[in-house]
This record gives C-alpha cells, sequence and structure tokens, in this order.
C-alpha cells in the first residue's frame, strides 16, 4: 500500500504542476477580456479536437459509463452512441456559429441570441441554461473525484476531504487563465482519458482469464440472469444483453420490466446528450477558434471513430466483466461508482505506479469537463449580467477579476450539489444536459431558420426547462403537485403516467417536445415585428452566403438525412429491438458468434461503422462542417453590414 500511494500522490502531483503551469501562462498571455473568455479567438486546430473531446466526454465516461453498463448491461451500452450524437450537434451548428461569431465578435453565446432576436430575456435564459447544465453537470465530476480517491487511498483521503482538495487545483489555474489555459489542459486531458479507458479495459480481460476467460464469464452470468427469472424483459430475455422492448407504459423508468432502456429511452438519452455540444459553453469554445477547420476533424475522426470505438470495446468490457471478477471472486462486490476504483486498485501489488498513472487518467477526464465549465459560465455572468446590466464600460482587468470571482462561485456551488447528491452519477449529469440540449431551437433559428421568432424561442425555452424539471428522475414533482388535486379513483392513473422519465422516455425527449411545439405554434400564429423579421432575413442573408452549400453538396442532402433518420431509429432508437436476437438467441450462449459476441453487442458495433459513416457524409460530403476562411467571414461581413464595428 505504501509504494501505492507514494506513486499515487506523485503522479497527481505532477499532473497538477503541469496545471498551474497552464494556468500561470494563461494568466500572463489574456491581456484583454477577449483574450481570458474566448481565448483570443486564437485556438488551433489540434488544440480544439483534443480540447472538445476531452471537454465532451470527461469523467462521466470514464467512471459513470463502465459503471452503468455493469448495472443495467448492454442495453445502456447504447448510450456510447454519444461518442456520435454529441458532435452530430457540432456537424448541424459549430461552423455556422463561428461565422456569425467573427463576424459580430461575439463572446457568449447570450451575445449571440440578443443580437439574431432582439431583447434581452433570451440573455437572460442563456445564462439561466448555462448555470443548470454546468452546475449539477460539474457537480457530478467533482463528486466522482472524491469518491475514487477514497477507495484509491483505502478510505484515508475522506470523500468530501478529497473532493475539495482536488477541486483546489481546478478553480486555481481556471481563475488565473481563463479558457486558454483550459483548452491547453484539455489537451493532455483528452490523451489521458482514451489511454486510461484502453488500459482498464485491457485489465478486465487479464483478469478474467483472456478472451475466452471473458466470454464464458459473461455466458455463465447470463445463464444465472435467466435462471433467477428476476430481471427478465417482456420477451423473456436476459436483461444483461437485450434490450427490453421499443417503450414501456410505465411512469417510471425505474418500474420497467427488464429494466430502463428501452428504445424510446435510449433515443431521448442520446437527445440529452446531444446538449453538450448545444450547451452554451460549447457556443463559447465555438467562438474561440482561430478558423473552422478543427471541427470536422473532431467530430468525425477524434469522437465519432477514436472515441467511438474504445466506447464500445473497451468500457463495455469494464462493466460487463466487472460482473465476471465477481463471480470468479476477485471482487467480492461492486457498485457502479466503486467499478474503475477497484479494477485500479487491483494493480496496487503487481504494478503500484500504474495506479498512479491511472489515478490520473481518471482525475484529468473528470477535471476535462469541469474547468470548461467554470471557465464559460464565469463568461457569460461576466459579459451578460455584470457588464450589461451593471457597468457597460467595464474596463478589461475589471471584465477578468470578475469573471475569475464567478469560477469560484459556480465551482462552490457546484460542490454543494456534489456534497448533497450520492446516486448514479450519470442520472444526475443526464438532467444537466437534457437542460443542455433545450437551446437546440434557438440555435436552429440562428443557423437556418428565419421564421422562428424571438417570442417564439424564448416560450418553447421555458416550457421545455419546465418539461426537463417536471419528469427529470432527481425532482420529479409533477404526483406531487396534481396528486393532491386529484379524485383517488384517478390518482392511480396519474402515477401511471407521472413521474420520472414517463413511458421510458428521458426528460430531454418530454422537453424537447414541449419546445418545440410552443416555439412552432407562437412563432406561427403569434404577432411578429416587422423590423425583427427583416434583421433576421438579412441575417439569413449572410450566412448563406458564407455557409450555403453547393449544387454538388446539395444532391447529397436528402440522402444524407434519410440515413441519420434511419440510424437514429433503427441504430439506437425504437427500432434497434431486432438486434436483440438477428444474430444468436440472447439466453443461449452457445450460438454466440463471432468470438462469443451477443447478438446485441454484434448490432451496436454494426451501427457504430454506419454511423461514422453517416457522421461522414454530413460533415464531409454534404459540408455542413465544411472550412470557411476568415477573409470570407470578413469579406462577407463587410458587404452585408458595412457599418458594423467591432465590440
Amino acid at each position: 500500500m505504501e509504494a501505492k500511494l507514494i506513486w499515487l500522490f506523485a503522479f497527481v502531483g505532477l499532473y497538477w504542476a503541469y496545471c498551474l503551469f497552464w494556468g500561470i501562462k494563461g494568466a500572463i498571455t489574456s491581456k484583454t477580456s477577449a483574450d481570458y473568455f474566448v481565448a483570443g479567438r486564437s485556438i488551433g486546430i489540434w488544440v480544439f479536437v483534443l480540447a472538445a473531446t476531452a471537454t465532451s466526454f470527461s469523467g462521466w465516461t470514464f467512471v459513470g459509463h463502465p459503471g452503468k453498463i455493469l448495472t443495467d448491461g448492454l442495453p445502456y451500452a447504447f448510450a456510447s452512441f454519444y461518442a456520435l450524437t454529441i458532435p452530430f450537434t457540432g456537424v448541424l451548428f459549430l461552423k455556422r456559429q463561428w461565422v456569425v461569431g467573427r463576424a459580430f465578435n461575439h463572446i457568449t453565446p447570450g451575445e449571440m441570441y440578443s443580437n439574431y432576436y432582439g431583447g434581452n430575456t433570451i440573455r437572460l435564459l442563456t445564462v439561466l441554461v448555462a448555470f443548470l447544465f454546468s452546475v449539477p453537470y460539474l457537480g457530478v465530476q467533482l463528486r466522482a473525484s472524491g469518491d475514487l480517491f477514497n477507495v484509491l487511498t483505502d478510505g484515508l483521503i475522506g470523500i468530501e476531504v478529497g473532493m475539495f482538495a482536488l477541486s483546489a487545483v481546478v478553480m486555481i489555474y481556471v481563475a488565473s487563465g481563463g479558457l486558454r489555459s483550459v483548452a491547453y489542459v484539455d489537451c493532455a486531458q483528452c490523451v489521458l482519458l482514451a489511454v486510461g479507458i484502453v488500459i482498464l479495459g485491457g485489465i478486465v480481460i487479464t483478469y478474467s482469464g483472456g478472451w475466452s476467460g471473458f466470454t464464458e464469464g459473461i455466458a455463465n452470468y447470463v445463464r444465472a440472469d435467466v435462471a433467477s427469472g428476476q430481471k427478465l424483459t417482456p420477451d423473456g430475455h436476459s436483461h444483461v444483453v437485450a434490450m427490453p422492448g421499443a417503450i414501456q407504459m410505465v411512469s417510471s423508468g425505474a418500474k420497467a420490466q427488464g429494466g430502463i432502456w428501452t428504445g424510446m429511452m435510449c433515443l431521448t438519452y442520446m437527445f440529452a446528450l446531444m446538449g453538450i455540444q448545444s450547451s452554451p459553453a460549447f457556443s463559447m469554445w465555438c467562438f474561440a477558434n482561430k478558423t473552422s477547420k478543427p471541427f470536422r476533424w473532431q467530430q468525425v475522426v477524434a469522437s465519432s471513430i477514436v472515441i467511438g470505438i474504445i466506447l464500445f470495446t473497451f468500457t463495455i468490457f469494464q462493466g460487463l466483466g466487472g460482473n465476471v471478477l465477481v463471480a470468479m471472486g476477485v471482487f467480492e462486490s461492486v457498485t457502479d461508482k466503486t467499478l474503475v476504483p477497484k479494477l485500479i486498485n487491483l494493480l496496487s501489488d503487481a504494478a503500484p505506479w500504474l495506479v498512479g498513472l491511472l489515478a490520473v487518467c481518471a482525475l484529468a477526464a473528470m477535471q476535462s469537463t469541469g474547468a470548461a465549465y467554470m471557465s464559460t459560465f464565469s463568461g457569460m455572468v461576466t459579459r451578460d449580467l455584470y457588464r450589461h446590466y451593471i457597468a457597460p464600460d467595464a474596463s478589461d482587468s475589471t471584465q477578468k477579476l470578475c469573471g475569475r470571482i464567478f469560477v469560484i462561485v459556480v465551482a462552490v456551488a457546484a460542490l454543494f450539489v456534489a456534497a448533497q447528491f450520492t446516486g448514479a452519477i450519470v442520472m444526475l449529469g443526464g438532467l444537466a444536459v437534457a437542460y443542455g440540449f433545450q437551446m437546440y431551437p434557438a440555435l436552429l433559428g440562428v443557423c437556418y431558420f428565419k421564421w422562428l421568432t424571438r417570442k417564439g424561442v424564448v416560450w418553447g425555452l421555458v416550457a421545455g426547462l419546465v418539461a426537463v424539471t417536471l419528469t427529470d428522475r432527481t425532482v420529479t414533482l409533477l404526483p406531487v403537485i396534481f396528486g393532491a388535486f386529484l379524485p383517488e379513483h384517478l390518482r392511480a392513473i396519474g402515477e401511471w403516467y407521472w413521474g420520472a422519465f414517463p413511458l421510458t422516455i428521458h426528460s430531454a425527449g418530454w422537453g424537447i417536445f414541449a419546445n418545440l411545439i410552443v416555439a412552432i405554434l407562437v412563432s406561427k400564429f403569434g404577432e411578429d415585428n416587422p423590423e425583427e423579421n427583416a434583421s433576421r432575413k438579412k441575417h439569413h442573408t449572410f450566412i448563406q452566403a458564407i455557409s450555403g452549400l453547393n449544387e454538388d453538396q446539395k444532391k447529397w442532402v436528402t440522402p444524407a438525412w434519410i440515413l441519420t433518420i434511419f440510424w437514429f431509429l433503427v441504430g439506437f432508437g425504437p427500432f434497434a429491438t431486432i438486434g436483440n436476437t438477428l444474430f444468436s438467441s440472447p439466453n443461449d450462449p452457445t450460438t454466440w458468434a463471432p468470438l462469443g459476441l451477443p447478438s446485441l453487442w454484434v448490432w451496436q458495433l454494426l451501427m457504430l461503422l454506419f454511423g461514422i459513416f453517416v457522421m461522414w457524409m454530413l460533415a464531409f460530403k454534404v459540408g455542413l462542417s465544411q472550412p470557411v476562411s476568415p477573409e470570407n467571414v470578413e469579406a462577407a461581413s463587410k458587404a452585408h453590414y458595412p457599418d458594423l464595428v467591432a465590440d
């Protein structure tokens, strides 16, 4: 144990030194508020590719994802498609946001939305969404870091103590150097995240007795699950290797037969994860880029291919293998939160240095997202609240000071959430990204649809936030609110419909449904200001002049969207249930082939390849992420907005 602790603290110390180095360097080079909040719009290609990937996948992926596969089996592993659906949002919006930000010198998304839609309500709602997104999402990372070091030090460091100590360094380097420091630290964190997941997957295979031992262990676990008859799907299949239907008519996913992860739950959970790159924080990442060249490489290569392959192999090795190791007696017991720390601890005697390295990999994964959301949220509060309402003439030094203060404020708020929350981190994180996903209609208006009005988007966003809040697991209020007003004989009906994830549909799905319905109806039938309408038309003429598709690209639009919809519905949505039995019988491991893989896992791998093709088609062939030169943006902005003055 002593050797393990020495290596653990040595690697953590080196990692912290690296973080603080970039914090100091960022503080020295950040002369203006734009330098501090969006890195002076100078982030290079590979810095963004690595930093954006690290921000997208974080400790949620490193610790929480294999933990949920451990408890919920392969149906939850459909969540691994977020390696593709997260950047799918980027394919739709990042290039066009970058063009708008570059032309109008926006620093925050609140400035972009307010400039396009008019009025300040959308600005305030954007800050609110950023808060609702950042605090719980950051909180789950901080909580996970405390849990991790509590297990790795065999209880020597308490959860709360570790949580606060590990968070302090993040606050220091983020507050010091702003987004530039975050970006360069994230580059290392991205590599550490990927390497750590691969090594941990290899550890599971090794301790399972090789590939044959691993697959036989899964087969035995499925046989035991079928023999118990307790968690079978409605079709009588093991819940470990079969999706429990397209949808289930229950009020709460926790009561669903065979598990919560029906086709509709998986599909709408992907909607939630798409909220990462539609969140206000990612708009600021977009504005910070020197060019739009890195977007498609991050979306297709770094995220879809590299992370996608890792998630559908090595995290599944960890999750399913955790149960195999329990059956073999390697672990006495394991939970979703202790799986990864216990896997790391297996090497305490054989390779204590590797324990230290893997601990830093996990810590880097957790802090990569947290640092980004600390920085971007502080920028939004400073620019959209303090500078806009209180001190319009605030100097750059004053704005940087305000930003540093709010880095600490958001971190403290996240620590409070982390201290209170003890459930599965992916579920609290799911609430956060569901809020972020509600920015979709606002982004659709800015980037594509000029008929979406300010009132429509504002009221749609409000409706979406309310719907998410009332249908999520962590804040289920609807039965309480309505139960008191219902006659007793109707209350049971209400409980059937209302609750967390009604009808096994994630809160992000309910939220976007309410959001779009309200936004479309108000935009179509509400009164529109002629001046605002003319301004939106001019904006979209400008967007089309720079980002519009050529004739060859337009020919591929319809086929690309047909394939996309097919992929969403059949690859991981309600029709993905065909993967349960397409290649073999889920309850009969003797039919599993090739390589001893159950049918559903084979289906997931095939749909991964299909999804990579779809992402390539959208980003490269259709050209949604085709680069635009800064010179073209400048020329077009001068032509369409000759009186435009930089902020």
